[in-house]
């Protein structure tokens, strides 16, 4: 019998079915379906406590669904933890907090690069002299343009050059799909510019579901958006489709759908 998330040539790398989750009385996600598809960038919007974190977890799985499956790569990963889901290709960039910011930035990527071939912390030491993890590592970094502070503690970065390293990090994972929760947040206008300019060509790599307040980086990457409003998708399509949208102007882009 032939897998029902099985994917086909040019179908979806990371596919939601039905997903819903509630907390008591408070429905964060309803129902939601929603695709990545190779080489785009499907961003999700909404505004504050839409439910766009909650349903970025459960895609990832550190929250189980209610209800409702995710597959990736055509795999039903529903049941799958975070680290099991990253081992099979879902690289996702985390609040900064998550960096190991005592250590180096060579040591961090060298962190994630152990993370993807299931090594344990108590080891790390040793790991610093494997040259394949190194390896891997160093090439991540010069992919984000980090290769020359390799010898920095993560402290002495600036917030831009940090979320270049969770996207390093995320790379040494060997991503066939990245999530990116905010990755803008925080950086000025010329920050934001500089890593627009590199998630535009990152998505040849791996394709990107993007969670992002910037409007102005959601219009000029997206190749599809989806507009998540009371845990629900209230529309779902190309820029110009989401921008002429009347719903989405009267729920959530007001005056920032204006051509």
């Amino acid at each position: 019998m032939t897998d029902p998330g099985a994917r086909t040539e040019g179908g979806p790398v990371l596919e939601a079915r039905g997903l819903s989750k509630s907390f008591g009385a408070l429905t964060a996600s309803r129902d939601i379906d929603l695709t990545l598809m190779p080489g785009e960038i499907h961003a999700l919007i909404g505004p504050n406590g839409a439910g766009k974190s909650t349903l970025i977890a459960q895609i990832a799985g550190g929250l189980a669904p209610d209800s409702g499956s995710v597959y990736f790569d055509g795999r039903d990963v529903t049941a799958l933890s975070t680290a099991a889901r990253a081992r099979l290709g879902m690289g996702r960039t985390f609040q900064i907090s998550s960096l190991a910011m005592e250590y180096t930035v060579l040591q961090n990527a060298v962190l994630g690069a152990l993370g993807h071939r299931g090594g344990v912390f108590r080891f790390f030491r040793p790991v610093m002299r494997d040259g394949e993890l190194l390896e891997k590592a160093r090439a991540a970094l010069k992919l984000v343009g980090l290769e020359e502070f390799h010898g920095f503690r993560t402290s002495e970065l600036s917030h831009g050059q940090r979320r270049q390293l969770e996207v390093a990090v995320a790379l040494t994972l060997e991503p066939k799909a990245f999530l990116m929760d905010e990755p803008m947040a925080g950086l000025g206008a010329e920050g934001s510019h500089r890593l627009m300019g590199f998630l535009d060509g990152l998505r040849e790599r791996a394709p990107i579901l993007l969670v992002e307040h910037d409007m102005d980086a959601v219009f000029a990457l997206a190749d599809r958006i989806s507009v998540l409003v009371y845990g629900e998708i209230i529309a779902t399509g190309t820029v110009e489709e989401i921008r002429a949208n009347p719903r989405v102007q009267t729920a959530y882009l007001g005056e920032e759908a204006a051509p």
